[in-house]
C-alpha cells in the first residue's frame, strides 16, 4: 500500500493557506500538509485587530469581487467554499477623492487605475497633454514588450496624469511610482489591449469592455468580523499541522523529494510555541522529509531557500524589491467627516500620508451609535523608507496634523489608536516582472517539479490574485506528484 504524500506549504500567508485548502480538496485523502509559518501569526497582511472595541484591520482591507474577465473573483470563491459567503459585505459609500493643491476633488470616473479611458472626465483633477494620444499606425506597446506605467502614460496624457491621478492610485496599491512599475504585471487588462490599439484612450475602453460590470454591481467586499475569519476557515478546512514560528532554514533535494531544516525563530524559554494540531507543542530543530514543497514567502527568503537546489533560479528571484509602509488608525469622537470612503494624495502634494480610509463611513457594518469613528491613514513609499523610521507616537501626531489640513477642520483627539508597521511589504514589478518570473518558473519546473512558488512576490498583490496563486501552485504539485484522485 502507498503512503500518503507530505506536503509542505512554507509560509501561513494567504497563498500558503489557500494552497492547503486547495491540496486538501484535491490531493488523495490522507495526505499530510505541514504549514511551517516563521511569524507566530498566521494571515501575511490579512490581519485584523481591535480598535475602541471593534474589529478593525491592520493589512489588508478587501478583496475585489470580479477577476479580469468579470467572473467571481478567487477570494470569493475561496469565501464561499469556506462557509463565508454570507458574511460579505460592501461599501456603502463608494465615491473617494484625491488631494489636489491640498484640498479634496473627486476621483473621476471612467478610468482603468486612474488611466482615463475619457479625457474631459478627468478635468477636474489634470490636464491631458493636448494631441499627444494620436493614432501612429501602429499598436502601442510590441507584442512581447513590458514598459512602465509612467512612461506609456506620460507619453500620452503628459505628467499631470501621472502625477495626478496614475501615480497616487498605483501608489495606493503598490506604495510605489508609476515610472517604475510594469504595466504587463500591474494592469495586465490594459497591456492587452495596448498590444492591439494604436491609441491609450482607445486601450483604457478596450480594456474596460473586456471585463464589463453591470451597473450597481458593488467592485470590493470584506468580511463581517475581519479578513482574519478567512484565515482562521482556511486553516480548519486545510486540515494542515500548522508551525507557528517555525523557520525553514535550508531546503535540499533528495531522491524522494526534499529536506528541510526547521528550526524555532526564537528560544522557546521565551514563552513561544508553535501550534499543532490545535494544541501547543516546542518546536525543535530538526529535518523533515517531505514529497513536494510550495514555496509562499517573499522573493528574498525564496530565493535564499533555492540558492542550494536551484541557484539561477535564486538569482532571478532575489532581485525583485519590496517597499514598506505603515498603517496608523485612530478612533475619532464625532469628528466633521466628508461623505467619503477616503482620499489618495499624489506624492506632489509634499504630504508623509498617501492614502486614508474613513472605515466608519466607507463601510456600513463599522459605524457606531455614538459617533466614534475609525480613520487608517497609509504612510510610506518606494525609496522614502527614512519616513517610518519615526516613533509610533511621532507617526500618529503627524498624520492627525496631515489629515486635519486636508480636512480643514481640526480633528479630534483619538481616544485609541494603533500603528501598524509592515516591513519589506508591497513588491515593486519592474518592467520585465513577468518575463523574469516565467523564466525562472520554467527552469523550476525542468529541474524540481514538485517545488513551486506562490504569493505576491510572484503573480501580484491583491487577496484574489494570491490566492489563485496559492491554488495554482497546489494544482502544479498535484500534477507533479501522479495526477489527483478527487
Amino acid at each position: 500500500m502507498r503512503r500518503p504524500w507530505r506536503v509542505a506549504v512554507v509560509g501561513g500567508g494567504i497563498a500558503g493557506l489557500a494552497a492547503a485548502v486547495r491540496l486538501r480538496d484535491r490531493a488523495p485523502a490522507g495526505t499530510e500538509i505541514t504549514v511551517y509559518e516563521q511569524s507566530g501569526v498566521l494571515g501575511g497582511k490579512l490581519r485584523t485587530g481591535e480598535l475602541a472595541g471593534q474589529p478593525v484591520e491592520f493589512g489588508a482591507e478587501s478583496f475585489l469581487m470580479r477577476d479580469p474577465t468579470g467572473a467571481e473573483s478567487a477570494a470569493v470563491a475561496l469565501a464561499r467554499r469556506l462557509g463565508l459567503a454570507e458574511k460579505i459585505v460592501h461599501p456603502t459609500v463608494g465615491q473617494a477623492a484625491l488631494v489636489i493643491d491640498g484640498g479634496l476633488r473627486p476621483i473621476p470616473g471612467g478610468t482603468l487605475v486612474g488611466v482615463p479611458g475619457d479625457l474631459d472626465r478627468v478635468a477636474t483633477v489634470a490636464r491631458p497633454a493636448a494631441d499627444a494620444d494620436t493614432d501612429g499606425g501602429r499598436p502601442l506597446v510590441g507584442p512581447d514588450a513590458d514598459v512602465s506605467v509612467g512612461a506609456l502614460v506620460r507619453s500620452r496624457f503628459g505628467n499631470e496624469v501621472v502625477e495626478r491621478l496614475v501615480d497616487p492610485m498605483l501608489g495606493g496599491v503598490y506604495a510605489g511610482r508609476a515610472d517604475d512599475l510594469s504595466l504587463v504585471t500591474t494592469m495586465p487588462a490594459l497591456a492587452r489591449t495596448a498590444r492591439v490599439e494604436h491609441t491609450l484612450v482607445g486601450a483604457v475602453r478596450a480594456a474596460q469592455a473586456a471585463a464589463p460590470r453591470a451597473p450597481g454591481a458593488p467592485v470590493f467586499g470584506t468580511l463581517v468580523g475581519g479578513l482574519s475569519t478567512l484565515v482562521e476557515a482556511a486553516v480548519t478546512a486545510s486540515g494542515a499541522t500548522v508551525w507557528r514560528d517555525a523557520a525553514v532554514r535550508e531546503l535540499t533535494a533528495t531522491d524522494t523529494g526534499w529536506r528541510l531544516t526547521v528550526g524555532p525563530t526564537r528560544d522557546p524559554d521565551d514563552g513561544s510555541r508553535s501550534r499543532r494540531g490545535g494544541r501547543r507543542a516546542e518546536l525543535e530543530s530538526s529535518m523533515v522529509d517531505v514529497d513536494a514543497v510550495v514555496l509562499a514567502v517573499p522573493a528574498r527568503p525564496a530565493a535564499r531557500l533555492l540558492a542550494g537546489p536551484a541557484p539561477a533560479v535564486a538569482a532571478g528571484v532575489g532581485a525583485l524589491d519590496y517597499a514598506s509602509v505603515a498603517l496608523v488608525t485612530m478612533a475619532l469622537p464625532h469628528p466633521r467627516l466628508p461623505e467619503l470612503s477616503g482620499f489618495l494624495v499624489p506624492s506632489t502634494e509634499g504630504l508623509l500620508i498617501k492614502a486614508a480610509t474613513f472605515f466608519t463611513t466607507k463601510w456600513g457594518h463599522l459605524r457606531r451609535p455614538d459617533g466614534l469613528a475609525l480613520v487608517r491613514a497609509s504612510v510610506g513609499r518606494y525609496g522614502e523608507e527614512t519616513h517610518l523610521q519615526r516613533p509610533d507616537a511621532d507617526l500618529a501626531a503627524t498624520v492627525h496634523r496631515e489629515l486635519s489640513a486636508v480636512l480643514g477642520t481640526p480633528l479630534p483627539a483619538p481616544v485609541d489608536g494603533h500603528v501598524q508597521r509592515w516591513g519589506g511589504a508591497l513588491p515593486q514589478y519592474a518592467p520585465g516582472h513577468a518575463d523574469r518570473l516565467d523564466a525562472a518558473r520554467t527552469a523550476l519546473r525542468a529541474a524540481h517539479p514538485t517545488l513551486v512558488l506562490a504569493g505576491a512576490g510572484y503573480d501580484g498583490v491583491g487577496i484574489p490574485v494570491c490566492v489563485r496563486s496559492g491554488e495554482t501552485a497546489a494544482e502544479e504539485i498535484i500534477t507533479a506528484l501522479g495526477g489527483s484522485a478527487r
